[in-house]
């Protein structure tokens, strides 16, 4: 067997760093600027429902504000309820619903309102922007001389889901 030998010395192949340095900075630059920052979400105070529905002995003495939102067969909200009063329906009733916890609270920053809870009551079959909507209007207001959020409400709970009847 024969081998070929050659005078010259085999070249060292090095890889060029520049143009890696340059993709890897493109891709920085892309990744960056295509990055959506996203807004903290409110921080509720929220209690799911547990199972089966507990009496406990300890009520609390301020009275419990309950808001009930009955959907159509679409899920669209039909009507919204405080406390059993109607409030209509479409985004006057969360304003209305806003005016109305604000009306009950009297002073929002007063210590005492902090242990006023609020129960939202959905049918099953509602899309869930209408409860985020009621929570928004239940939980405070936005002052538009500030721009600070004016808390009303810190406690929110569902009541257990009610689900459609069968049949009907």
């Amino acid at each position: 067997m024969k081998f070929r030998h050659s005078n010259k010395k085999a070249e060292k192949i090095e890889p060029q760093m520049a143009p890696m340095i340059d993709v890897v900075f493109q891709l920085l630059i892309f990744f960056m600027l295509t990055l959506k920052i996203i807004e903290p979400e409110g921080d509720f105070n929220i209690n799911m429902p547990i199972g089966q529905s507990q009496e406990s002995a300890s009520e609390p003495l301020l009275p419990d504000i309950k808001v009930r939102m009955v959907a159509t067969p679409d899920g669209d909200l039909a009507s919204l309820e405080l406390n059993r009063r109607k409030l209509g329906n479409g985004p006057e009733a969360f304003e209305r619903l806003n005016g109305e916890i604000l009306r009950i609270l009297g002073n929002p920053n007063d210590p005492a309102n902090a242990d006023i809870e609020v129960e939202l009551d959905a049918d099953y079959n509602l899309n869930y922007r209408y409860t985020v909507e009621a929570i928004s209007a239940v939980r405070g207001r936005l002052d538009p001389s500030s721009g600070q959020v004016v808390s009303y409400v810190e406690k929110i709970k569902f009541a257990p889901p009610r689900r459609p009847e069968a049949g009907g």
